[in-house]
């Protein structure tokens, strides 16, 4: 199946690619009309182009209703980033591509209990406190010290182990996706090579698009949400993003080739080089869901870990307790999970596969905690240093069309080599300061890399997602501190 992909528009905001030839389902893209322009006029320049993507992914095993890519779309490998992928647990297939390198690469959000004015009177001082208290940039390593039992320890519990040490507090557990640990995650599947590089690696920000931001609400879109969000105008919140640090690019890594022969054992199509998977239910497919787990809850620990160092700078700069520094919701975005979810009248177990891609699970489900369960899980999308970013809740719209998923940022429209060519770290710090945004970075070259300019506008990508009705805006954060990788 060559040539450039047909795309048709089926409402205001939802697009399918028709099934054609290989495919055993249709793919269905969220996105207005500058977006999918985008998506069309990439497809003659490059043959690695997200439309393409969506397409490959069609035509794997096991797929469920649609091949699924939110608003936020843009080339990954193998999978579209903001691709989801649902497959039938008994039939489907499991693939590196549909996770990615950076397992569970996910977003927390903090209450800090104080005030956009009570902020900017200190925000120098806060930002050196963050930048000198959370260990970032590449190669990058903590003050926690492992040897390879504690590895193996953390990799099952997740972010208990890390409690257990004293970082954080017991409420936490109630506010995280999985609550903070995922079932199935066996370490003898995790190389020893991947072990070793979490030795010093828990509470690591990492680099690339990593980041702490100091945030404050300046725009409430969703009231009776925003109050069981314990969110109000000005009130200052801290975020997180990062995942499973050089561990989980590991694992990714040793199991590529592994479910490359796979993909020949079992006779699956592969179209794109990391599009390789295996049967779920095979015992390859089995042991790469297993290590998988591993990076789930490896990325679980390394950002509850970050996020008590944070509340340890913010206590100590503000003189407040470091317990009144309060998890709203970690959640992550570079998974696969086993869920329930109707297809075609009928429940059943999936393997959803989520790239770049939310969970976002709508009111009453049983999986969110109960001070959300009446208006749905909080969904977490970074925009840029330079824009905003928003706080979503899921939908019950959204749980039957995209398996409960949602965007989890604003996408890149500009490659890092293209960001290269047109920004400069400096000029980029300087810009944003004489704005009142803050950017400490350990990496000026990694700044330009993600430069405001090289994203999509995050209001638009979530307006798409509103008006498809999958998610609902609840706030609008402005960007104060940013602390770089």
């Amino acid at each position: 199946m060559s040539g450039p992909v047909e795309v048709r528009q089926v409402s205001e905001y939802v697009w399918e690619i028709p099934k054609t030839g290989p495919m055993l389902v249709p793919g269905r893209i969220y996105a207005d009309r500058a977006i999918m322009d985008q998506l069309l006029a990439e497809q003659p320049k490059a043959e690695w182009n997200a439309l393409l993507q969506v397409r490959n992914v069609a035509c794997l095993p096991g797929i469920c209703r649609f091949s699924l890519a939110m608003a936020d779309i843009h080339p990954g490998y193998g999978f579209p980033i903001g691709g989801v992928g649902a497959f039938d647990a008994g039939e489907g297939i499991v693939t590196v591509a549909g996770v990615g390198f950076d397992c569970n690469c996910g977003v927390r959000a903090m209450r800090t209990g104080l005030s956009r004015r009570e902020v900017e009177a200190r925000k120098a001082e806060l930002a050196e406190a963050l930048f000198r208290g959370v260990p970032a940039g590449l190669g990058s390593e903590g003050d926690i010290r492992l040897n390879r039992r504690e590895v193996e320890d953390l990799l099952r519990t997740g972010a208990r182990f890390v409690l257990r040490r004293g970082l954080g507090i017991e409420e936490d557990l109630e506010y995280i996706e999985e609550n903070g640990c995922i079932a199935g995650a066996e370490p003898a599947n995790v190389s020893e090579k991947a072990k070793q590089r979490q030795f010093r690696q828990v509470g690591t920000l990492g680099s690339g698009n990593h980041y702490i931001e100091v945030q404050y609400v300046d725009e409430i879109h969703d009231g009776e949400a925003a109050r069981a969000y314990g969110l109000a105008l000005d009130a200052v919140l801290v975020a997180v993003h990062t995942g499973s640090r050089a561990l989980g690019h590991q694992i990714g890594t040793d199991y590529l080739p592994k479910l490359k022969r796979a993909s020949e054992r079992y006779r699956l199509p592969v179209r794109e080089r990391e599009l390789v998977g295996a049967p779920i239910g095979s015992p390859e497919g089995r042991e790469y869901i297993s290590a998988m787990c591993c990076g789930i809850n490896c990325a679980f620990a390394n950002r509850q870990a970050i996020g008590h160092l944070a509340r340890r700078c913010v206590s100590g700069v503000f003189g407040i307790p470091p317990e009144s520094v309060r998890l709203l919701y970690d959640v992550g975005h570079n998974t696969a999970k086993f869920e329930r979810h109707r297809v075609d009248g009928a429940e059943r177990l999936l393997l959803v596969h989520r790239k770049g891609a939310t969970r976002a699970f709508g009111p009453g489900s049983p999986d969110i905690p109960a001070a959300y369960r009446d208006v749905g899980q909080p969904v977490l999308v970074g925009g840029t240093m330079g824009t905003c970013s928003y706080i979503l809740r899921g939908t019950p719209a959204g749980m039957e069309e995209t398996f409960g998923s949602a965007v989890h940022g604003a996408g890149r429209l500009k490659s890092r080599t293209q960001a290269l060519r047109e920004y400069r770290g400096e000029r980029v710090v300087a810009e944003l300061r004489a704005r009142g945004i803050l950017v400490r970075s350990h990496s000026l070259r990694g700044t330009a890399e993600e430069a405001p300019g090289a994203y999509k506008d995050v209001t638009a990508v979530v307006d798409v997602m509103e008006g498809a009705g999958v998610s609902r805006k609840v706030a609008r954060l402005r960007p104060m501190i940013c602390v770089k990788g």
